[in-house]
This record gives structure tokens, sequence and C-alpha cells, in this order.
């Protein structure tokens, strides 16, 4: 039997522990969104994801006879997974449609920079270093956002799916402050989270009228995508209710890392100095941000 020094020392570890295991889970579950989406309809690939998803922490929940969360509980896990799964769907194609090594950390940036300022608001001013954070993230987002020259003309051109990233790092900080305020298992929430997620995704593939069908390679990656966003979502969960929302968010958005590499290592994707010093900034920002 452990001493009860050791056991409080794990414990007090575990949340970060749990926050950094989904950052390399999180990180490889875009890389394979993105990569879905490359051949198939966005909102397609993320309804399947996502119906994956549901199937594989439905079971997991059941074999943990975790707390089931309360009505209010089950209520802000469904707003999260609504949020968040829409957010997603539109991130998979901001990341199909441009390189992922640049799209991914605009969304981390917004997606970490919502909530922490949420928090800072109820627990007062930031610090020097959370503003020196804010500050660096600014100037990281206009590096990776510059326009920048091409060989085949004198014009300029915006990396594509900026914008979009942006948009959906709005819906994530949507997703983190909905799901801090539901109680319960982390296991139950991600997968009532789901049924939210799943809901908003489907209801977007019959509104835009898209193909229900995805080619074998983006089935599979879906899939893959899917149970590795809903195994980080459990792990998010777990370190935002043993530690504070910003730190969990902080630390967890730090994800856009393993997705550049994945980038740059099976796409093989390059991009100009000045970017890749935007990038390098992106991610020291955000544990500076909730440094304050």
């Amino acid at each position: 039997m452990l001493p009860s020094s050791r056991v409080s020392s794990v414990s007090q570890y575990a949340p970060s522990a749990a926050a950094v295991l989904a950052v390399f889970i999180w990180g490889a579950s875009d890389f394979s969104g993105g990569f879905a989406c490359k051949r198939g309809n966005a909102f397609v690939v993320t309804a399947f994801s996502h119906l994956c998803a549901f199937v594989l922490m439905l079971a997991v929940a059941l074999a943990q006879h975790g707390a089931f969360p309360s009505r209010t509980g089950i209520l802000w896990a469904l707003a999260a997974g609504t949020v968040g799964g829409f957010s997603l769907a539109i991130f998979y194609r901001a990341l199909a449609a441009g390189q992922m090594g640049l799209t991914a950390p605009v969304a981390a940036l917004l997606g970490a920079a919502i909530p922490t300022l949420a928090d800072i608001g109820m627990e007062g001013t930031p610090g020097r270093w959370t503003i020196g954070g804010f500050v660096l993230a600014i100037v990281a987002i206009w590096l990776i956002t510059r326009p920048e020259s091409t060989e085949e003309n004198d014009g300029f051109r915006h990396p594509r799916g900026v914008a979009t990233a942006a948009l959906a790092g709005v819906g994530f900080a949507g997703f983190y402050l909905c799901i801090h305020q539901a109680t319960g298992s982390s296991t139950w929430l991600a997968t009532i989270s789901r049924v939210g997620s799943f809901t908003s995704t489907s209801m977007a593939v019959l509104a835009t009228r898209s193909r229900i069908s995805l080619p074998s390679p983006s089935v599979a990656f879906a899939a893959i995508a899917g149970c590795l966003d809903v195994t980080g979502s459990a792990l998010f969960i777990f370190a935002n209710q043993h530690s504070r929302l910003d730190e969990a968010v902080v630390i967890t958005s730090l994800y856009p890392a393993v997705t550049v590499l994945l980038a740059r290592i099976v796409l093989k994707e390059h991009f100009s100095g000045w970017k890749f010093v935007g990038l390098l900034a992106a991610l020291a920002a955000v544990p500076l941000i909730s440094a304050g």
C-alpha cells in the first residue's frame, strides 16, 4: 500500500499528466481528421467520426460505472458537444484546405485565450506574464497570416484556411466554457457531448445537402480521428475537474505541435522562415497566457 504522501503526490500530478496526454491524442486526432477531409466532406467526416466516438466512449462509461451527470450537467455537455462538433467540422475543413502546420496554431490560440480571459475576469487582473503572452500571440497570428509572395507572380496570397481556423478556435472556446460547467464522470460527459456534436454535424450535412458517402481512406481516418478526439476530450474533462480551467486549457492547447510534426513528417509540408517563427511564437504564447 502506498504511503499517504506518495498518494497525494500522484493525485497532484494526475491532472497535468492527463492534460499532457490529451495534447498528443488531440494532435494526432486533428491530423487524422484533416487528412480524412482532403477527400471527403468535412461535415460528413465529422458526423461519422463522432458516431464512432460515441460508441467507443459509451462502452468505456458503462464499464467504469462512473457517476451519471445531473440534468444540468447533461444540458451543459450537450451544449458543449453541439458547439464543439460544428467547430471541429469547420476546423477539419481548414486543415484540409490549407497547411496543417499553419492553421492549427491559430485555432489553438483563440481556443485557449478566450476561456483564459473569462477565468481571469473572475479571478482578477492578469499578471505581466499573461499580458506578455497575449502580445506574443498577436505577433504570432500576424506572422502566420501575413501575405507571402509567390514565385509565379509578384502578388501576395494569404494562407488558406486561417480565417476558418480562427472561427473554429472561437467555437473551441465555447466547448471549454460549456464543459467546465458540467459535473459528473468525465467519460459520461464525453459520451453525452458526442450526442450533441453528432446532432449538430448531421444537421449541417442535411442543410448543405452533402453527399453521404466517403472513400475508404477517409472512413478509416475519420474513425481514428473520432476515437482519438473523444479520448482526448475525456482526459481534458478530467484535468479540468481536478485543476483550474485556464491551466487545463492552456496545457491541452499545445496540441498543434503534434499536428505540425505529423504534417511535416507525413505530408512533407514546408513554409517560410517567418511563418516558422510565427508558429514557434504561437506555441510559446500558449503557456505564457495563463502564467500570471
